[in-house]
């Protein structure tokens, strides 16, 4: 697939994931399986491959990825009013657990406040950093399967 391509299916579910509230993380247990959890997804997204969730540090989730990197996030959007079905996109990637408040704060929105109370300086909590290296969605119409080298 040429870079071109990829650019093209990258703008497409950018513009899609800017719709979606949340997304399913999901993660390598320590027994082999899989768990998945609800993110807010902020709607900040410019979506190049690099996304980032805010969770706490004493969680399940932090903790398998400290053993595996290894995430999947799924999205849906909403069916259009066409009757379009909405799209639907998977992304594999490599998670980073980010502890920076510099770095937090490049990536807070207000709405963040919900679950943080004290913002960027709420005690325990990190950030996770998802470099997504395959993509694929489908939306009704149209549908991609690539890889994403940065």
């Amino acid at each position: 697939m040429s870079d071109e391509t990829t650019k093209q299916h990258l703008e497409h579910i950018a513009g899609a994931m800017k719709t979606i509230d949340f997304v399913m993380l999901n993660t390598h247990t320590a027994n082999g399986q899989i768990g998945a959890r609800p993110m807010s997804n902020n709607r900040q997204v410019d979506f190049d491959g690099d996304s980032y969730y805010f969770t706490w540090e004493d969680c399940r989730m932090v903790e398998d990825i400290k053993t595996n990197s290894k995430v999947g996030l799924s999205l849906q959007g909403a069916p259009s009013s066409d009757g379009a079905p909405g799209i639907f996109i998977s992304v594999e990637g490599e998670a980073k657990i980010i502890r920076d408040k510099a770095e937090f704060k490049e990536h807070w929105t207000d709405e963040l406040s919900r679950w943080f109370k004290d913002g960027i300086d709420t005690q325990g909590m990190v950030m996770l950093h998802v470099k997504a290296t395959r993509a694929a969605y489908w939306d009704g119409n149209d549908e991609g399967d690539f890889d994403i080298q940065k």
